[in-house]
C-alpha cells in the first residue's frame, strides 16, 4: 500500500471516529429520546413510584437491597445540589463523562454499575429499614425540585442544567429499577 493510500485511509478513519464520537451529541442536541421508564418519566411519576413502595416493595435482584438503592439514589440527588465529594478530573468530565451523559440522554436511559457507590460518598449499610429509605429518596427529589439555585457539576458528567440533571436523576432511578423483581 502506498503512502498516499495510507494517508487517505487514516483521514477516513479519523472522520469516522470523530463522527461516531459526535453522533450522540448531535442526536441529543436535536431530539433526545423520551425517558425509557414510565415509572420514572417525570419527577411526579418517580414520587408516585416511591410512595407505592409503602404498599408493595419489589425485591432487588442485585448486590444491594432496596433501602440501599434508595439511599444511594438520594445521595446522588443531594450531591447535585450540594456538590459531589470526589469529582473525576476536569478532563474526564469535559470529554468521556459528558459524552456518556449525551449518549444516555439521547437514548433516554442510563446504564452503569449498579453496585458501585458514588466516589467519596459515605458508606450505606445493607439491611436498613425501608420506610426511612423511602422518606430519604422522596425528600431528596422534592428538595431538588424546589431548588432554584446553581447546581453542582456531576462527578462524572460535569456541568448539567436543571432539565439535564432531572433526566439524569430519573434515568439513574430507572437503571436501578432494572434489578427490581
Amino acid at each position: 500500500m502506498n503512502a498516499e493510500r495510507r494517508s487517505t485511509l487514516r483521514r477516513i478513519g479519523l472522520v469516522v471516529g470523530v463522527g461516531a464520537f459526535a453522533a450522540p451529541l448531535v442526536v441529543n442536541a436535536v431530539h433526545p429520546a423520551g425517558l425509557a421508564s414510565a415509572r420514572f418519566a417525570s419527577i411526579d411519576d418517580a414520587l408516585k413510584t416511591l410512595e407505592q413502595l409503602r404498599v408493595e416493595a419489589p425485591r432487588m435482584t442485585g448486590a444491594w437491597d432496596l433501602p440501599h438503592v434508595l439511599h444511594h439514589t438520594a445521595q446522588s440527588i443531594e450531591y447535585s445540589i450540594n456538590g459531589f465529594p470526589e469529582p473525576k478530573p476536569a478532563w474526564f468530565r469535559a470529554t468521556l463523562g459528558s459524552y456518556a451523559f449525551a449518549l444516555f440522554n439521547a437514548r433516554g436511559q442510563m446504564t452503569h454499575s449498579l453496585s458501585e457507590p458514588i466516589p467519596g460518598a459515605h458508606d450505606i449499610a445493607q439491611g436498613q429499614p425501608l420506610g426511612p429509605a423511602i422518606d430519604h429518596a422522596i425528600a431528596a427529589l422534592q428538595a431538588f425540585e424546589r431548588h432554584d439555585g446553581a447546581l453542582a457539576p456531576h462527578f462524572a458528567y460535569g456541568a448539567l442544567d436543571k432539565p439535564a440533571y432531572t433526566r439524569a436523576h430519573l434515568m439513574h432511578l430507572a437503571n436501578h429499577w432494572a434489578e427490581a423483581a
